[in-house]
């Protein structure tokens, strides 16, 4: 065998080698190291201590983890040494479909949460401090820069006071805090989340006034601080959240005058200001101006006033509650008219007079009209393949100068209302002008054609 036949048969081996060594190091998974596995131990056992946790996952938990437990790798810039971590921690059973680790109902909160995870993105705890009281820690200011999701829903055990909850969360996405027993007031720290798009805090305990500065959340799409006891009036500043999709301040004690700056709001597609104490200042006219509003709910606050015409812009809007608000006057037909994709229409318990429109017979997707306890009067315009449609659904009761004809009579959804008196007399009946885009109302047309049943017809400029 010649020399250069043994040096490439050397070379040979040498490269075999190290391809072998280098396969064999990708096929080897990066373990979690072991003080962060045995802290992910004691977390499962803080929540259900019923579970033997080290038995039933006895292997590495980023390689063989229960689900709710999420690891990732990350390198560090300077040595390139890849390392793995846990980055999202979940627990509650919510689903088959994301079957996180039950808890028992004397849970507790753990603090190694906020020690012992630095790279934690997610964290998520959905009914599990139900019964045994877990407190809301002080979270640590070297804790959550990389924390992206903070939720936590369905935990009335759980409380404590929001204050202790923002800690340096700047890279935080959602805040959901619902159905807990958090309380205090909103600390003005919630104005810095620069990068926040949900901030969820419904059904808790939180009071005061809100006067933290909101402007800039530019990034938040969602708001919602329904069901607390928040008071005083709503910050303009909210106006400045000109992203945002949902707005909730329902069911607190919010007074004054519904800010003018939330028809900055253009992109919002759901409003629900019902159950507070805003001031007789009517329907907010700035409405008309929200053309991508899909639900529009008042409710609840005496407003007082007229339905105003403001619907020709709104045709988008599925649903509408207007119940309790001390409205006055008739209901204007213009709703039957541009509303129609409408399914949800709530105008009971005002001081509602007239005729219920005959362009309500318009609305093809309706399948639920509530309007009860108002002094409507005259005949129930709706078809019985109208009426039928609704079952129940169809609320009229409390109108006692509404009647319904004989021929509707037996419907269950108008049983509540008398049979009208007279038999039903044509009356001229108007036909609006059609155009690919749909009907347009009456004082849009230079000519319109009226029939009068037994007149003859007759043009009209």
């Amino acid at each position: 065998m010649t020399v250069v036949s043994i040096f490439k048969l050397a070379l040979f081996f040498t490269l075999t080698s190290t391809l072998v060594t280098i396969s064999l190091q990708q096929e080897q998974p990066l373990l979690l190291n072991s003080a962060e596995q045995d802290s992910v131990y004691q977390v499962l056992s803080s929540i259900n201590s019923a579970t033997n946790w080290r038995t039933l996952f006895p292997d590495d938990l980023c390689s063989y983890p229960p689900h709710g437990v999420v690891c990732d790798y990350f390198t560090d810039p300077t040595t390139k040494n890849v390392t793995v971590h846990v980055t999202e921690l979940s627990f509650g059973y919510v689903s088959d479909f994301t079957p996180n680790p039950s808890c028992s109902p004397n849970s507790t909160f753990s603090p190694l949460l906020f020690t012992s995870f630095k790279h934690l993105r997610k964290l998520f705890f959905y009914q599990c401090f139900t019964q045994t009281q877990a407190f809301v820690p002080d979270i640590p200011t070297t804790f959550g820069s990389s924390l992206e999701e903070l939720v936590f829903i369905n935990n009335r055990a759980f409380v404590g006071p929001l204050s202790s909850i923002t800690g340096n969360f700047t890279s935080l996405r959602r805040l959901v805090l619902s159905g807990n027993g958090i309380h205090g007031a909103i600390p003005n720290a919630i104005g810095d989340l620069a990068n926040i798009e949900e901030i969820t805090l419904s059904r808790n305990k939180l009071s005061g006034k809100v006067s933290v500065n909101l402007s800039k959340l530019k990034k938040l799409k969602i708001l919602d601080l329904s069901g607390n006891g928040f008071h005083g009036n709503v910050p303009s500043s909210v106006g400045n959240l000109t992203h945002l999709l949902k707005l909730d301040l329902s069911s607190n004690g919010f007074s004054g005058k519904i800010p003018e700056s939330l028809s900055n709001l253009q992109a919002l597609d759901f409003l629900d200001l019902s159950f507070n104490r805003f001031g007789n200042f009517g329907v907010p006219l700035f409405l008309a101006a929200m053309t991508r509003l899909k639900e529009v709910h008042l409710s609840g606050n005496l407003l007082g006033g007229e339905i105003p015409e403001i619907w020709g812009n709104l045709g988008g809007i599925l649903g509408i509650g207007f119940s309790n608000m001390g409205l006055v006057g008739e209901i204007p037909a213009s709703m039957g008219l541009h509303l129609r994709n409408l399914c949800y229409l709530g105008l009971d318990n005002n001081k509602l007079n007239g005729k219920v429109p005959e362009e309500f017979g318009f609305l093809e997707f309706v399948n639920e009209i509530n309007l009860e306890n108002n002094n409507l009067s005259g005949r129930l315009p709706f078809s019985a393949n109208f009426t039928a449609k609704f079952g129940e659904k169809l609320r009229l009761k409390g109108n006692p100068e509404l009647c319904v004809d004989e021929k509707l009579s037996h419907r269950e959804s108008v049983g509540e209302l008398k049979k009208c008196s007279k038999p039903e007399i044509p009356n001229p009946v108007l036909f609006i002008g059609v155009s690919h885009s749909g009907l347009y109302h009456l004082h849009h047309l230079s000519l319109f054609y009226c029939c009068f049943g037994v007149s003859g017809c007759f043009w009209l400029d």
